[in-house]
C-alpha cells in the first residue's frame, strides 16, 4: 500500500502503475485509429474525371465568348483589322447603311446611308442623343451602387465599312456630348 510522507511525494503501487500504462495505451490505440480513419486509402477517378470535365467545359466556354454582340445581316459589313485587342463590354452603338442601333434597338432610321434633316439639330443626332443618355444615366446609377462596375465614358462603335465619315463625325459627335468620349471600334480579325 501506499504511504504519505509528509512533505514527499505520493508513492504508486505496482497495481496502480498497471492501470495508468493500460490507461496510456488504450487512449493511444484509440488515437491511432481515430487518425486511420481519415485516411485516404484510394482515389475515385470518376469523381475527379466529372470535376475535371466540368471546369474544361466552363474554361472552352468562357475562353470561346465575346462581351460585344453583333448582329448580322446584309446591312453591315464590319471592317477587317489585324489587331489583338480583346472587346470591352461597354455601351455599344451599330451604323449600318439603313439605320443606326443602340445595343440591339434600332433608333434612327437612314436613307442611303445618310441622316434625314429631321433627326439632326446642328451636329447632334436627337433620336441617338435621347437613347445615350438614357445608357449613360443607366451606367451612373449601376457606378454608384457598385464600385466595381466604374463608369469609364467607353462606346464600341460597331460600323459597316461602306457608311460615310460624315456619319461617323455625326454619332461620334453625339456620343462624345453624352460623356461617351473613349471610343473603340470593333472589326473583324483577320487570320494571320
Amino acid at each position: 500500500m501506499a504511504t504519505k510522507a509528509p512533505n514527499s511525494a505520493v508513492e504508486i503501487d505496482d497495481d496502480d502503475r498497471q492501470r495508468m500504462m493500460l490507461r496510456k495505451a488504450l487512449s493511444r490505440k484509440r488515437r491511432k485509429e481515430r487518425e486511420a480513419e481519415g485516411e485516404i486509402k484510394e482515389l475515385n477517378i470518376t469523381a475527379m474525371m466529372d470535376m475535371m470535365t466540368i471546369i474544361l467545359v466552363f474554361l472552352l466556354k468562357s475562353y470561346a465568348s465575346s462581351s460585344v454582340s453583333m448582329t448580322q445581316s446584309e446591312d453591315i459589313r464590319i471592317p477587317v483589322s489585324s489587331t489583338r485587342v480583346a472587346p470591352k463590354d461597354t455601351v455599344s452603338v451599330t451604323i449600318t447603311t439603313k439605320s443606326i442601333l443602340v445595343g440591339d434597338k434600332k433608333k434612327v432610321d437612314l436613307i442611303n446611308a445618310a441622316l434625314q434633316a429631321k433627326d439632326l439639330s446642328g451636329r447632334t443626332v436627337v433620336p441617338l442623343n435621347d437613347a445615350l443618355k438614357k445608357e449613360v444615366e443607366k451606367l451612373k446609377f449601376i457606378a454608384e451602387r457598385n464600385p466595381n462596375a466604374p463608369f469609364t465614358g467607353e462606346l464600341s462603335v460597331i460600323g459597316d465599312k461602306r457608311i460615310p465619315y460624315d456619319l461617323l463625325l455625326s454619332v461620334l459627335y453625339t456620343a462624345g456630348q453624352n460623356e461617351l468620349g473613349n471610343y473603340r471600334f470593333i472589326v473583324v480579325t483577320k487570320d494571320q
